[in-house]
């Protein structure tokens, strides 16, 4: 292969270049600010590359977004036609987005956020006992991250469903599929994990209407995209008590600005993006397998379907 773009500002370019050339050797390797010659350029490796980067470049083979997500590609109305794009499948990434989910929901099933505020009052009381058989997680989003967290809650005890656009089916958890199945999902979950791709059927959709349905006093956890979530809305949950609190490492504007009212809002607990980030270490063999199979006409892995939005 030619070339090679690194059109990411916010990954880690030199790892990503050691772990590549340790399993492709040496390569071309291009930076956003040394870009050269764009014709050379024959694989680019984005995470939110600049507006038309993408386009400009005329003999571009592959596409690899630096992350499982693919919507911050996707949102780019010109990316060049018949080029495939390909995600990356990081085994480190899902490890630790099933930590992150696990840990919010441990936190909100032994009452951390009241021990915390008992703590500051100097106050030695005792709450109410409360199981992992009594906190019911719902995960909407079922793909390699949502199956990982669905499964990892059932093992530990929690009485687990999950909600995905078409049916799936796994073990130890309660499946519904498409709209038919939201409500039912949703009227029987205390906590819920956001881990859905988002597209346009599912920007937007932690709305009134999806708030208004989950039992009064739900969880919300989001480490999916903060576009899923509608935040005037969520505000509001939360300010009325339907929501009783929220966990979010991600939003409609990142970095979140220091003025929005989820920094100092007693009942969201703020992060800032770091659920799961990509490890060149582990994520570059499958990248280089992606490579060669371009190189010689085979058939890709984790190959997206820009359709579909994943």
């Amino acid at each position: 292969m030619g070339a090679f773009l690194f059109a990411s500002q916010w990954d880690d370019d030199a790892g990503w270049r050691a772990h590549m050339e340790r399993n492709l050797g040496p390569l071309d390797w291009r930076r956003l600010d040394a870009i050269g010659r764009q014709e050379e350029i024959e694989v680019a490796l984005a995470w939110d590359p600049p507006p038309g980067l993408l386009a400009s470049l005329p003999n571009l083979k592959l596409i690899v977004s630096l992350g499982m997500g693919v919507d911050h590609l996707l949102k780019h109305q010109d990316l060049p036609a018949g080029v495939p794009i390909t995600r990356i499948h990081d085994a480190s990434l899902i490890d630790q987005m099933a930590e992150y989910a696990m840990l919010a929901s441990l936190r909100i099933l032994r009452l951390s956020d009241d021990y915390d505020a008992l703590q500051r009052q100097a106050q030695w009381k005792r709450l109410a006992l409360r199981e992992a058989f009594d906190l019911r997680i719902g995960v909407m989003g079922l793909g390699a991250i949502g199956a990982r967290v669905a499964t990892d809650h059932a093992r530990l005890g929690f009485p687990v469903r999950g909600w995905a656009r078409s049916a799936k089916r796994i073990d130890g958890v309660e499946c519904f599929a498409g709209a038919a199945g939201l409500q039912p999902f949703l009227s029987g979950t205390d906590v819920l994990i956001c881990l859905l791709p988002l597209t346009p059927d599912t920007r937007g959709i932690v709305d009134a209407r999806t708030l208004g349905m989950l039992p009064r006093g739900t969880h919300v956890v989001n480490i999916a995209r903060g576009g899923h979530v509608v935040d005037a809305d969520l505000l509001a949950a939360l300010d009325s008590g339907q929501i009783a609190s929220a966990t979010l490492d991600v939003f409609n504007q990142e970095p979140l600005p220091a003025d929005h009212p989820y920094w100092r809002h007693p009942k969201v607990r703020v992060t800032p993006h770091i659920a799961g980030q990509s490890n060149p270490r582990t994520a570059a063999p499958g990248v280089a397998d992606n490579v060669r199979r371009r190189r010689d006409g085979r058939e890709l892995h984790d190959l997206i379907d820009p359709a579909a939005g994943y």
